[in-house]
Parts: structure tokens; C-alpha cells; sequence
């Protein structure tokens, strides 16, 4: 917000606004993680889903405000917005900060972090632990992200421009859809981290990915079509199919990692899909749509999101079932011991007994 213009500074304005970008980025790396630990780890194991999911819900409520603060002040000051009205709703992020700050400093560490305080289980290296035991789960964490990240950044960024553009929609009509749909996001991305913890998180995941590539070349027909109805209705769904992922999304890849490993590990994997789908994008459809002058090469690229998606979503380890309380490595241990016991009983000791169905015969 107080940054100097070109004007003031020249190529120093720019290198001093990629240098803050590059270190807000490294802040967001943290904070997700965080956030979404605490979330879920605060929970049950049954609730991980919908506890993992409420973090989310940060990614719509953002463009709300976001959109809806220049959106008010393109329209309180006019020609002016170019030369001093753009920088006020960032200088309004300061109250966002002192409200997370306050609201992180009072809530106090989860009970699996503090037993493993306890346990003097803390690793020396998380980040380079994590790299060493997970590495197919950062990779496929990343990877299993590909149709949520990159469209997301075509529904919410590049169709500003692209609408505007090419299609001739008035820009405030655009911000004013992303926020519309991403209201409907508020209600969509708990529902889906909800629906997992009952359906299966694999399963509601792979829905979205399937609803994404399907909504694809629908979604350019209906922007395509002139009618504004028609295009907020397509930006709505769009997101609709974004957050049947990104619901279930930050349970999905937390509970892929140990409790001592589970921050560095989910962030690595998290923030990993953001420089390789999220950030290049809007420059790949960008380039498809100057190549071939449609929108065509964009929709076939969104597909081929789904598809690696899909790919990556198979080939990740299914951990919703483990005790996020314990470390893996434990609760295995245990599950071993508990089965060998039930099978063979040790002498004197009855065999385990299940709920309904009397004692379990011997292997």
C-alpha cells in the first residue's frame, strides 16, 4: 500500500514489490499449515474432514472482501482509483493481521503436538525428515492438486481479464460474480469436507476432479454465450467444482504424514502445487488462447489437470482410517499386536472380544 510507483523509483518498484510478494508467500506457507493442524488436530478422527475443512473457508471469504473492498472504492474515488484508490484495501489488510495474530496468540498448542512434547518425540529436522520418509506423499500431495489449483487460478484471476477483454463483460460485473460464487463457497467447502468424512475423502476428491474436467468446455460455452446470467452461472459452478476438492482437500493431505512430520510435510506438498499448477496457469491459457485465438486449448488443458489429478489421487497411501493422535509408526505397532493377540490368544488370557458377534475363533 505505501509502495513507490515506477515513477518514484523506477525498476526498483517492481523488485520491491516481487521481493514482498516472495516473503508473503513465504508467510502463507506457514500459516496454512498451521491453521489447518490446528483445526484438525483440535477434532475427532471422525471429524477431520469438516474440522480440516473450516480453514478453507479463509480462500472465499478473502475474495469476498477483496473484491467487494475495490469494488468500493473504484467507486468512491473515481479516475483516482489508479493513482491512490488501489492502495487503501491494502493498507486495510492491517486490520486482518492484528485480528489472526490475536486470535493464533490465544489458542493453545493441540494435544498431539503437546504429547509429542511429552514423548520428547520432536524432530530435530522436520523438514528434511519429511523429505526423506514421505517423499512420494509431498509429491503426490502436490500433484493430487493440480485440478484445483490451476483452474482456480483461471476461475478467479485470468477470467478478470479474459472476460473483459475478449468478451466485453464490464469488470465490476466480473468481481462481482467471484464474489456471488464465492458466497456459495461458504456453504460448499464444509459441505464437501463434511461429505467426506462420511463418503471417503478419495472418493468425494475424485467426484470434483471428474466435475471439473466434465465442466470444462461448459464453462467457456457459457461465457461465451453474452448473456450475464449465463456467465455468473458459470463462475459459480466453477467453483462449485473446485471446492468439491477443496473441501476435503486440507484433511486429505494432513492426515498423508506422522504427527512430528504432519506440518512440514503437509505444507511442502500443499505449497508445492501452488508454484507448479497455481502460479504458471494463467500464463499457459494466456499463451493457448494467443495461439489459437479460442478458448478451446484452455478447456483440453483443465481436462489434462483432472487427469493427472486423478493419477496422482490413486497412487496416494489412504490414511483416513489411521489415528491422527498417534504416531503412525505406533498405532501400526499396535494394530499388529492387537491382531496377533485376537488370533492367538496367550495362555490365560481370553480372546479379544468384538462387539456383537462373541469371541473371535483362533486364526
Amino acid at each position: 500500500g505505501l509502495l513507490p510507483g515506477y515513477s518514484v523509483s523506477g525498476v526498483t518498484a517492481g523488485m520491491l514489490l516481487s521481493l514482498f510478494r516472495i516473503l508473503q508467500g513465504i508467510g502463507v506457507g506457514g500459516e496454512w499449515g498451521g491453521s489447518v493442524l490446528l483445526s484438525m488436530e483440535w477434532g475427532s478422527n471422525e471429524r477431520r474432514g469438516l474440522n480440516a475443512s473450516w480453514p478453507q473457508i479463509g480462500v472465499p471469504v478473502g475474495l469476498i472482501l477483496g473484491n467487494g473492498v475495490m469494488l468500493l472504492f473504484s467507486a468512491l474515488s473515481g479516475p483516482g482509483f489508479l493513482v491512490w484508490g488501489w492502495r487503501v484495501p491494502f493498507l486495510l489488510g492491517l486490520v486482518l493481521v492484528a485480528i489472526g495474530l490475536y486470535i493464533r496468540l490465544g489458542i493453545l498448542e493441540t494435544p498431539t503436538f503437546t504429547r509429542l512434547l511429552e514423548q520428547r518425540r520432536i524432530a530435530a529436522r522436520p523438514l528434511a525428515e519429511a523429505i526423506r520418509c514421505y517423499p512420494r506423499e509431498i509429491l503426490l500431495g502436490a500433484l493430487v492438486r493440480t485440478s484445483e489449483q490451476a483452474p482456480f487460478y483461471l476461475y478467479t484471476s485470468f477470467i478478470l481479464s479474459y472476460a473483459t477483454g475478449r468478451l466485453s463483460y464490464g469488470r465490476d460485473f466480473m468481481l462481482l460474480s467471484v464474489m456471488v460464487a464465492a458466497g456459495f463457497s461458504l456453504f460448499t467447502v464444509p459441505a464437501s469436507g463434511y461429505l467426506s468424512d462420511r463418503y471417503g475423502r478419495k472418493l468425494l476428491y475424485a467426484l470434483g476432479a471428474i466435475a471439473s474436467a466434465l465442466f470444462a468446455f461448459p464453462y467457456f460455452l457459457l461465457l461465451g454465450s453474452g448473456m450475464a446470467a449465463l456467465a455468473m452461472l458459470a463462475v459459480i459452478l466453477s467453483l462449485v467444482t473446485h471446492d468439491l476438492q477443496y473441501g476435503p482437500q486440507a484433511a486429505l493431505i494432513a492426515e498423508s504424514f506422522t504427527g512430528r512430520l504432519r506440518y512440514s510435510g503437509a505444507s511442502l506438498g500443499y505449497h508445492l502445487a501452488s508454484i507448479v499448477s497455481g502460479g504458471p496457469a494463467p500464463l499457459i491459457a494466456a499463451t493457448l488462447l494467443a495461439a489459437s485465438g479460442t478458448s478451446t486449448g484452455i478447456a483440453v488443458y483443465l481436462v489434462l489437470c483432472s487427469a493427472v489429478t486423478l493419477v496422482a489421487l490413486g497412487l496416494l497411501p489412504d490414511r483416513q482410517r489411521m489415528d491422527h493422535g498417534l504416531e503412525y509408526d505406533q498405532a501400526e505397532a499396535a494394530g499388529t499386536v492387537a491382531e496377533r493377540r485376537s488370533r492367538w490368544p496367550l495362555p490365560g488370557r481370553p480372546p479379544v472380544l468384538s462387539e456383537s458377534r462373541g469371541p473371535q475363533p483362533p486364526g
